[in-house]
């Protein structure tokens, strides 16, 4: 992609990018380590879709009751979800928090945008100290949209008056970044932390 503008601000996403997020953590536990059985759960009860409901915006108890109803034996390991969060949590990508850190302290306006619950989002905030280091985030389950609905990345710009011209995008998921840069963002698909510094040198964000 070409740099066409100076980028001065920073947009991060959360979990895959700053966060270590994978329910595997909890689950393998809850299954005491049968790892087919902890696949065929997440792939058939709580799958990826189930919780990108939650991601935009409906609530644990709908999500879990409904989905008790038609898996009744799994009703503790679904109930898990919501109220062992915290444990699917590993910890921070700690090179990446180290170049959120180098942003923050050259004064770089920092910002994100999740796909995340309402409901858990507040456990981030609890577990992590950079996360009060933004100036503002945006939260898929508080506005009901999910990434990579356009609507989500214009709301975001809207409500943080952020020019897309001068904003560099972090994200995962090569959609997510798909839709930021058809906006005017300059997108990066994070893979891994040396390829991110690499990246944020280029676009001027670090220096050389």
């Amino acid at each position: 992609m070409c740099v066409t503008t100076k980028r001065s601000i920073a947009v991060f996403d959360l979990g895959g990018v700053l966060i270590d997020w994978n329910p595997r953590y909890l689950y393998r536990q809850l299954f005491d380590g049968d790892d087919p059985a902890m696949e065929h759960f997440l792939a058939n009860v709580c799958t990826g879709e189930w919780n990108d409901r939650q991601d935009e915006g409906r609530t644990f108890a709908e999500a879990c009751s409904t989905l008790k109803l038609a898996h009744p034996a799994h009703a503790e390991m679904i109930d898990a979800w919501f109220e062992r969060h915290a444990e699917m949590l590993g910890g921070p990508i700690s090179g990446t928090v180290e170049i959120l850190a180098e942003l923050r302290a050259r004064d770089v306006p920092l910002y994100a945008l999740t796909n995340w619950s309402a409901e858990t989002y507040p456990t981030a905030i609890r577990l992590f100290d950079f996360m009060r280091w933004f100036r503002g985030v945006l939260v898929s389950g508080e506005v009901k949209m999910l990434k990579p609905d356009p609507r989500i990345f214009e709301l975001f710009l809207e409500t943080f008056a952020i020019d897309p011209a001068l904003a560099v995008y972090i994200d995962d998921r090569k959609p997510n970044v798909a839709a930021a840069a058809a906006l005017g963002m300059y997108g990066i698909v994070f893979t891994d932390p040396p390829a991110l510094r690499a990246e944020l040198l280029r676009v001027g964000l670090l220096p050389s």
